[in-house]
């Protein structure tokens, strides 16, 4: 929930030189912004705006008395911050007056206007379902105390998610979390990437909650770190005393969202708000935002808060809050081209117990429209308290309109590119079908791409992804010519230090080659040098490519998965196979020349998990 009015009775002792104030709880009502919201304050984590200035509520750690009383520490966080005093002289005469952060209240519609549909899914809400998984370090940092540490974990999940819902159009849904109590379940490495790679296994092997994406907090023992927030597309930095090497404090797999095996990212442990910020940035990553280089050498690409500066950004003197224009754009891009389709199904089970107000109708409820402000804005005449009004059917949703469904097969969200479904109301829910997309198989772009994983893949697309929209896919003789030769300009893969060489009817499928690159691509490190063009009788043959990083395993510099290599034959590993060994287009009525006896396409319904719920009980003590 945004806003909690709970009764407590404080009584302030005293204050530290720090301005920091020790509370002791009783009775008495304060309005504060609680993350989380809890019917008890016990050695809870919070936060509350008092109109001017955000403050976070920690339990004080040096406390050890077992009474009813706990004392907690409350200081001023710098987040969602702007400080006026102690501006840098180049701020005088331009940054001078404080900005507040508000959540700003949806425009409220008369009941005459006629609700128009989402055309854009932006305009859409969007849910990142997500898990959260505490290491036994992040444990024993809150005392052995489980509980505690679950509180410190779902109030940097709540304040990363204001962020998301105020700039993103997206919400943060805590729906499972794990906590490891006796101790680590697989080695924390101080190389953040290889924790990220064990991390991602032991998510396939061992976890079973279903969620988009899976977070681990990883604590360490070392003190004295603060932190910067870096550019590139891997991790946000931290400058020292912290147990990762090379500087990262936060890793994730860009645009692994949805994935089993590429949706999560590791965040080491830090003060509520410093940890929501690179909790926001390491999440952005798994949702397709990397920060154009190009853009940013470029300066087509500035981030407007030159004070707080961005979420993936390099630049600012406080913490921010806001993801800058571009990455915006980039996070629109990606879920236009397909990417993040499991983001459209909003959760229906959360990790806490239901709670009449926070927006999600749960076990118990027939609706709920959200805080006092948002159901004034949109569904409370349709729905009090959480029990809809007589001749009500729903209050809100894409197929709610004036408090009845929308009739069956009312346009509810319309395809985002060739691979992609448009989903129309059933006739019998507020809410629009589950997000899905055209089988694998299916021609795109012109029938120049393959539909899969809900993607158009071709070399053209992947060249203007890495390098930029004016580049384009090389010649097929640079192929010819380069990957069979095996080299680092031209192969099918490594083997230890060797390079593979393609054989001639895998070369389409080997090293990836453009035209017209530039020397710095639009995400990732570049690990050598880039290919040049070559003569050949007569003509000159632009054939760039380079090995493109995002990480120590992620190559960008190959042709993905999934493309076409000829017709009737997609690449798989760096080889050209034919479509029958992919088992393309399995519905029932598909023969060779037609797909669904000629009515309406193959989707992936067939192969989609019957429910998104999570089991009974979502969280784990391990």
């Amino acid at each position: 929930c945004i806003f909690c009015l709970q009764k407590r009775r404080i009584s302030i002792f005293n204050f530290r030189e720090e301005n920091i104030a020790i509370i002791r709880e009783k009775l008495e009502e304060i309005l504060y912004h609680l993350l989380p919201c809890q019917r008890a304050m016990d050695y809870s984590n919070g936060m509350f705006y008092d109109g001017n200035h955000t403050y976070l509520i920690e339990p004080d750690e040096n406390y050890t008395s077992d009474d009813d009383f706990h004392f907690h520490s409350v200081y001023k966080s710098k987040l969602f911050e702007f400080p006026s005093n102690d501006l840098p002289s180049e701020f005088w005469q331009t940054n001078t007056t404080s900005q507040k952060f508000v959540v700003k209240p949806r425009h409220k519609r008369s009941k005459r206007q006629v609700r128009q549909i989402p055309r854009k899914i932006e305009e859409e809400t969007k849910y990142i379902e997500l898990m959260i998984v505490n290491d036994h370090l992040m444990c024993k940092k809150h005392r052995l105390s489980v509980g505690h540490t679950n509180s410190y974990a779902k109030s940097v999940v709540n304040m990363a998610d204001l962020i998301y819902k105020e700039q993103l159009n997206t919400r943060i849904v805590l729906v499972a979390m794990e906590t490891w109590a006796t101790d680590n379940k697989f080695t924390i490495s101080e190389n953040p990437l290889v924790t990220l790679r064990e991390f991602m296994k032991y998510r396939r092997d061992f976890i079973r909650e279903k969620s988009d994406a899976v977070h681990l907090f990883s604590y360490s023992e070392e003190e004295g770190r603060w932190y910067n927030f870096s550019g590139d597309n891997l991790s946000c930095k931290v400058c020292e005393g912290s147990r990762f090497q090379s500087s990262r404090s936060g890793v994730a797999h860009t645009g692994g969202i949805c994935s089993l095996l590429k949706g999560g990212g590791v965040n080491e442990f830090g003060k509520p708000d410093l940890m929501a910020v690179t909790l926001a940035q390491t999440l952005a990553q798994n949702i397709g935002i990397f920060s154009d280089r190009r853009k940013l050498i470029s300066g087509e690409c500035k981030c407007e808060d030159t004070w707080s500066g961005c979420i993936m950004g390099d630049t600012g003197y406080y913490l921010p809050s806001k993801f800058s224009k571009c990455d915006i754009e980039e996070y629109h891009e990606f879920l236009n081209n397909g990417g993040g389709a499991c983001l459209f199904n909003k959760p229906t089970k959360l990790l806490d117990p239901p709670e009449c107000g926070n927006g999600f109708v749960e076990d118990g409820e027939e609706c709920d429209c959200g805080t006092i402000a948002e159901c004034a804005s949109e569904g409370g005449e349709c729905c009090n308290t959480c029990t809809l009004t007589a001749g009500s059917q729903c209050s809100n949703g894409l197929c709610c309109r004036k408090c009845r469904f929308e009739p069956k097969g009312v346009l509810c969200r319309e395809a985002v590119n060739d691979c992609d479904i448009a989903e129309n109301c059933t006739g019998n829910s507020s809410q629009c079908s589950p997000n899905i997309h055209k089988m694998d198989g299916y021609s795109c772009d012109n029938k120049q791409g393959i539909c899969f994983g809900g993607r158009c893949k071709t070399r053209d697309r992947q060249c203007k992804y890495i390098w930029g929209e004016k580049v384009t896919a090389a010649d097929r003789y640079c192929y010819e010519k380069l990957n069979i030769e095996g080299t680092e300009k031209g192969n099918c893969g490594r083997d230890k230090d060797s390079w593979i060489q393609c054989n001639k009817q895998d070369v389409l499928c080997g090293y990836l080659l453009c035209s017209n690159i530039s020397s710095v691509p639009r995400l990732g490190e570049l690990d050598g040098e880039i290919t040049s063009s070559i003569l050949q009788f007569g003509k000159v043959y632009n054939c760039s490519g380079g090995h493109v990083k995002l990480d120590e395993e992620t190559d960008l510099g190959y042709v993905e998965n999934g493309t076409p290599c000829g017709p009737n034959m997609v690449c798989l590993e760096h080889r050209c196979l034919p479509t029958e060994a992919f088992n393309f287009s399995t519905c029932p009525g598909t023969t060779d020349s037609q797909i669904c006896s000629g009515h309406g396409v193959c989707s992936l319904t067939k192969h989609h998990a019957a429910s998104h719920s999570l089991p009974p009980n979502p969280i784990r003590t391990v």
